[in-house]
């Protein structure tokens, strides 16, 4: 079984074959982002595929802030390859919940802990977060327990 690093090695492999030049500079951008954090801290180790994913994530997250930034200065060209190499990364993160779902574990968690109110939000998140981790958006996550304890 090959590691999800090994995985996107040969990805860039076959787009460089194929000279898919968006696919090849985003997979390298992306295992060089892997290589900074496998070395950063006191000692160089080999990250897991959940720490991978971890950097994937962060990697199309920034994409789809760098696309916004573009898109607000006029740039459409460019907000287009960013939002293009987004969706490049995404295709290799876990499925993202959909907005009921979200919802659904957001109001266990809620029923879970018994929590009523905004001040009860960091009890929720607690419960929450280890459920959809790497799955859905912190910002989507917040804004559902927000909504959740509000109403």
């Amino acid at each position: 079984m090959t590691t999800l690093k090994e995985q996107l090695q040969e990805d860039l492999t076959a787009a460089i074959k194929a000279r898919d030049e968006l696919r090849s500079s985003t997979i390298r951008l992306t295992l060089s982002a892997v290589t900074s954090a496998e070395v950063s801290g006191k000692q160089k180790k080999e990250l897991s595929d959940a720490e991978v994913l971890q950097v994937i994530g962060k990697e199309a997250k920034k994409r789809r802030e760098a696309a916004e930034a573009f898109e607000g200065a006029g740039r459409a060209e460019q907000a287009a390859r960013e939002r293009a190499e987004g969706v490049l990364l995404d295709a290799y993160l876990p499925q993202q919940l959909t907005d009921e779902e979200l919802a659904g574990i957001v109001a266990a968690a809620v029923a879970e802990s018994g929590a009523s109110g905004p001040q009860a939000m960091g009890a929720v998140m607690k419960l929450v977060r280890p459920q959809v981790e790497g799955r859905a958006d912190g910002g989507r996550v917040a804004a559902a327990v927000k909504a959740a304890l509000a109403g």
